[in-house]
């Protein structure tokens, strides 16, 4: 009876040891006290978060590496070309030269001594008028003869000519060497698209290449105007127009 009591108390000592070491199970029965928590050494816990936790793991690693691409990728020097692209597209656009409103055709009011079909040109106000019946005149825009060039007086239209040739005067020449001695008619002439050529003088009533000089004295003497007003003016008169020039 004494064996049987002191094996009854060793065993029972081995299972307090091992209730309190190593604790039951997952398929202990309800009711009996929970495991204690497994606790883990800081080395092991480290990399068994990271394992559980992928996808932050690696966007802190990427992170760093796509901003790099990104800061190779756009550089500031190349907005800053983009930008700048269509500045000197603008800037090389020039503003055309247009004549001034007040030289443009008009039709005003005549009361002067001049019978209808007669030129007027006063250079002064730098107009040419060609008088007409109803007691009005066409009025157009001229350039005139620079200081030193002056003229006036009254002469007739000897001749008419259409994308006339330019033969500059010796006196021109002599004053121009870079002149030419001849110059076809054309867009790149002088003289225009029309000419009147006014008696035996040097002097005609042409068109010009230049229109904005109409309004201005910038001629050697003869009188300029816009190519198309030159032309409606040759289409309205004749060899034999009186032409007063004052």
């Amino acid at each position: 009876m004494k064996h049987f009591g002191h094996m009854a108390k060793a065993v029972a000592a081995v299972g307090v040891f091992c209730s309190l070491t190593f604790g039951p199970t997952e398929g202990t029965a309800a009711g009996r006290a929970a495991p204690p928590p497994l606790v883990l050494s800081p080395n092991l816990t480290e990399p068994w978060i990271l394992q559980l936790k992928p996808n932050r793991a690696t966007t802190a690693r990427r992170a760093p590496e796509v901003k790099q691409r990104r800061r190779g990728w756009l550089r500031p020097q190349t907005v800053a070309r983009r930008q700048a692209a269509p500045q000197p597209q603008r800037q090389t656009r020039t503003p055309q030269r247009q004549v001034s409103s007040q030289f443009l055709p008009t039709i005003v009011d005549y009361s002067g001594p001049h019978k209808a079909g007669t030129i007027v040109i006063d250079t002064n106000e730098r107009y040419l008028y060609l008088v007409q019946r109803d007691g009005t005149a066409r009025r157009y825009g001229v350039g005139v003869g620079k200081p030193g060039f002056e003229w006036a007086g009254s002469h007739k239209v000897t001749r008419k000519a259409q994308w006339p040739d330019w033969r500059p005067p010796a006196e021109m020449r002599k004053r121009r060497p870079d002149l030419p001695k001849f110059m076809e008619g054309g867009p790149n002439n002088p003289l225009g698209a029309r000419a009147l050529y006014l008696g035996s003088t040097l002097y005609r009533i042409h068109g010009s290449n230049q229109p904005w000089t109409i309004g201005h004295a910038v001629s050697s003497g003869c009188i300029r105007m816009r190519n198309e007003d030159v032309t409606d003016l040759y289409k309205r008169v004749g060899v034999g127009t009186t032409v007063h020039v004052i």
